[in-house]
């Protein structure tokens, strides 16, 4: 993937650390302007990486905004659209799994969920997106697909993305494709809080032995983006061989 992406405008939510901050940056990179979507109670974390990616040279934005409080997520999009002029990849990565470890699925009174964001996202972006024949990649998880992850809401709101990631490439088609990843076991801010031995166990029962990067995601998010014309309403799967066991 060494096309040239100059040119291109790009809005990646959920996108100050981790699988978002990694694919921003991919972005920049080879060239593209991005919009690096956060929510506004971490504007200083948000602030000091934008100010690292411009001083490297890369045309990455700041656009705070929680996509998960009604209005406020497309009022985001609009802004972006407008600040760009357009817009050609959206990546609906924001959401949280709400847990700092596994939650056992007989505690049902600690469960949240999130998946309204990633479609009001879309529905704001999506006159853009056709105009630009772009596409659109959703974050889901392997979680989505066994049912098993670190909670039934976030197994079930991931399992609801990957169906919304259908029936969207079948209504923005032929214009806009929609493809989302399923990560496994991600490396991350996220998880580095987790018991010890559930990491490693994670880590032992995957093929490849170790843990998914933030990069090993963001690549496969922006090779079906740009990587790709033929591919649409599928979910990828990123796990070192994690789910075979499932």
């Amino acid at each position: 993937m060494s096309a040239d992406l100059n040119g291109k405008k790009v809005l990646v939510t959920g996108a100050s650390s981790g699988i978002g901050l990694a694919t921003v940056e991919t972005f920049a990179r080879r060239g593209a302007t991005v919009a690096l979507n956060y929510v506004r109670h971490d504007p200083r974390s948000a602030s000091d990486t934008i100010d690292r990616l411009n001083k490297e040279g890369l045309s990455v934005r700041a656009v705070p905004g929680d996509v998960s409080q009604p209005g406020e997520a497309q009022s985001m999009v609009q802004q972006v659209i407008q600040t760009l002029g357009g817009l050609d990849y959206l990546v609906n990565n924001a959401g949280v799994s709400c847990t700092k470890e596994p939650i056992p699925y007989r505690d049902l009174d600690r469960l949240t969920t999130n998946l309204v964001g990633p479609f009001r996202c879309v529905i704001a972006a999506a006159e853009a997106l056709r105009e630009a024949q772009g596409a659109i990649v959703n974050t889901a998880s392997v979680a989505g697909l066994t049912g098993v992850g670190s909670s039934i809401a976030y197994s079930a709101s991931k399992a609801g993305l990957i169906n919304l990631t259908k029936s969207l490439a079948k209504g923005l088609a032929p214009e806009v494709r929609v493809n989302a990843v399923a990560p496994g076991f991600v490396d991350s801010q996220w998880t580095r809080s987790w018991p010890k031995e559930t990491r490693g166990w994670l880590i032992d029962r995957a093929l490849l032995k170790r843990a998914c990067t933030p990069q090993d995601i963001a690549d496969v998010i922006v090779f079906l983006c740009v990587g790709t014309s033929m591919i649409t309403g599928q979910t990828v799967v990123v796990d070192g061989g994690l789910t075979l066991w499932a």
